[in-house]
């Protein structure tokens, strides 16, 4: 697979897909790290003298409201400040004076299109991957370069699109999400997965793909409940993902010496944070509790399994970690597992999130900016931005 290495650059109209679909709060950017993240390929592209334009999707457009509050325009601002040089932003994703900005841009100048799920408001031409509107974007560049895992496992006019149209290959995050994924296809051993979230169903490809190469799967969060309720423990008010029963039980039967479930739980009888949340064992939980971390027993039964770990993927926290008295399982293993060097590949989304919120993102090995794609992409599907550079 061609990587942006490959080519030529120099005086080249190089077209980027990127990923800065960032949270946004009143015209102000809570989270810069997508950003962040693209910087090395624009960088490198810069270097050898291309004409960078760069494509991006912020969250989604469904009706006109939508169109303003994923405006692009305060990421060209902070990109700008980011790259220190002027950004060249087009307020619109076709026309005359899109096409007049790309054919004036030169060599070192740097060009963002306004978000590409604009063109969502007339028939889902993004989303749908529109053949007319890959044709038309691929026709503004030379050189398609693919550096948004996060929308990886989606066909977009953006992606594929363009990529069908184009000499096409991957960025540098790209490349080292593949690289960190694909070295779980030959892990070293012994392996362990832990898996968190709310709902079992997001896991059950993740589940029944890795669960022969994994030692242990040892599972937290929400997701829990189902696995415990499925043996037949009384869970009071705990969520339940009722869809999945069958399969946990099924599962857990299969595997029963390689799922590790928790001994005990913090509880509280609301969905809101409490000062001094009550310590239940599994057993013991009351009709109107609801386990929302887990607890110091169950901490100590998951450091003891991930002792000898030499590879961990991780996937969903083990609590409601927005909840400051309900993070302490998540947050004290990660710490273990940064303390103890344990080559850790946290598998995008909340647990990500959550990383950060500790300040431990940057200490494990490898954190996906991948959500649905990381998921995916370990179910072991194909995934069809990656198929178009292919």
């Amino acid at each position: 697979m061609k990587t942006v290495r490959d080519f030529d650059l120099k005086d080249k109209k190089v077209l980027i897909r990127c990923d800065f679909n960032v949270p946004i709060v009143n015209g102000k950017i809570s989270d810069n790290t997508r950003i962040v993240k693209s910087l090395d390929t624009i960088k490198y592209c810069l270097e050898q003298d291309a004409k960078v334009i760069l494509f991006s999707h912020l969250g989604r457009i469904k009706e006109e409201i939508d169109l303003e509050k994923n405006n692009l325009k305060p990421v060209a601002k902070e990109l700008g400040k980011l790259l220190d040089k002027k950004i060249i932003f087009i307020d619109e994703t076709r026309g005359e004076k899109l096409e007049k900005a790309v054919a004036d841009l030169k060599s070192g100048e740097v060009l963002l299109v306004q978000n590409t799920r604009y063109e969502d408001l007339d028939g889902k031409k993004e989303s749908s991957n529109d053949g007319e509107l890959g044709k038309y974007w691929a026709s503004l560049g030379d050189i398609f370069i693919n550096d948004a895992f996060g929308t990886i496992h989606r066909a977009h006019a953006s992606n594929v699109g363009i990529a069908s149209n184009l000499p096409h290959g991957i960025g540098f995050l790209v490349e080292k999400e593949l690289s960190a994924l694909s070295s779980l296809n030959s892990p070293e051993k012994p392996f362990i997965i832990i898996l968190g979230g709310a709902k079992v169903t997001d896991k059950i490809g993740v589940i029944k793909n890795l669960i022969k190469k994994a030692d242990y799967i040892l599972i937290g969060g929400g997701m829990a409940f189902t696995f415990l309720q499925s043996e037949g423990f009384e869970i009071g008010s705990s969520i339940v993902d009722k869809d999945s029963l069958d399969f946990c039980k099924e599962i857990l039967e299969k595997y029963q010496d390689k799922i590790i479930l928790p001994v005990d739980v913090l509880v509280n009888t609301v969905y809101e944070d409490v000062k001094k949340p009550e310590l239940r064992l599994i057993s013991e939980i009351k009709d109107d509790e609801m386990g929302l971390d887990i607890g110091p027993n169950s901490i100590n039964v998951f450091e003891r399994y991930l002792k000898d770990a030499k590879t961990v993927l991780w996937n969903g926290p083990l609590g409601v970690c927005e909840f400051s008295n309900f993070k302490n399982g998540t947050f004290k293993i990660m710490r273990y597992l940064v303390n103890n060097d344990i080559k850790t590949i946290l598998g995008g989304g909340d647990i990500v999130a959550a990383s950060a919120k500790a300040k431990l993102k940057d200490k494990v090995y490898h954190a996906s900016t991948g959500g649905g794609a990381t998921l995916e992409y370990l179910e072991g599907k194909k995934l069809p931005g990656l198929e178009a550079i292919k």
